[in-house]
């Protein structure tokens, strides 16, 4: 007997909306994990698109100077113990409410290529993120972003972002020519936000070797406001160089609030 016609496009349309989205029983390991371990901030639970995730907010040591959205790299989480969690906790102590996302994700072995139809799902996560931190009377809001995160957020602020956004981190913010729906040069032109490039001086090759094209085509953009700073002996992950990563962060996020 065959298949009726309807039914078929009916289970291709399943299986590639399901292939499209989110590992969200990844996700779940990973809340689950986070919130049982949780010493640094408080667990907020958002909502987008019809689809709750986990933050993690980090309210900022006495009077906040403003809000920080946190976006990690591939495949990881809010409490990722290298770059988001110093970024969150210490960015925090300097004054700043911190709010970690959850972004989409997917199995450990993924590629930056198979991330491209989960781009749909960012714009909705940071706009929770960003009522949130309106919500804790945390502005201006920025966004500090690595790796892949960086990728995200670039895409987000290059198709129009969000008003309340008033500048943007990328940490190890590469160029990845053959993805460039996440990773492009084409995004840094199209963004006018003051832009803080910090990347380290052993960090990967697509980061390190692109970062003059980098200047290039946020000055082809006519944006004045970008800055690039190389961390000294630091790598993509920042292992042993928290202490400068943050600081360099934290110094622009105060000139861009004077």
């Amino acid at each position: 007997m065959k298949t009726p016609q309807i039914l078929v496009a009916g289970m291709l349309m399943l299986a590639v909306t399901t292939g499209l989205a989110s590992d969200l029983a990844k996700e779940k390991r990973w809340a689950d994990q986070i919130v049982d371990e949780l010493i640094d901030g408080d667990a907020v639970w958002l909502k987008a698109d019809g689809q709750k995730f986990l933050s993690i907010l980090t309210p900022a040591a006495g009077d906040t100077k403003g809000g920080v959205i946190v976006l990690h790299g591939i495949g990881v989480h809010p409490n990722w113990p290298l770059v988001v969690y110093p970024l969150r906790v210490q960015l925090a102590e300097r004054g700043w409410t911190t709010l970690s996302l959850q972004m989409p994700i997917l199995r450990n072995e993924a590629q930056a290529q198979e991330y491209v139809p989960l781009l749909d799902e960012v714009p909705g996560r940071i706009r929770a993120g960003i009522a949130a931190l309106k919500e804790q009377g945390a502005e201006p809001i920025f966004l500090v972003t690595h790796s892949l995160g960086s990728g995200m957020a670039r895409h987000f602020l290059a198709a129009g972002g969000d008003a309340a956004i008033t500048g943007f981190v990328g940490v190890g913010m590469g160029v990845n020519k053959d993805v460039p729906q996440i990773n492009s040069l084409g995004a840094l032109k199209r963004i006018r936000l003051p832009i803080l490039d910090v990347y380290g001086e052993n960090d990967l090759q697509t980061v390190v070797d692109t970062a003059g094209e980098r200047v290039a085509a946020a000055r082809a953009g006519g944006n004045q406001d970008y800055q690039q700073v190389t961390i000294p002996g630091a790598g993509h992950f920042f292992d042993g160089f928290e202490e400068p990563l943050v600081q360099t962060v934290a110094d622009w996020l105060s000139q861009k609030t004077k």
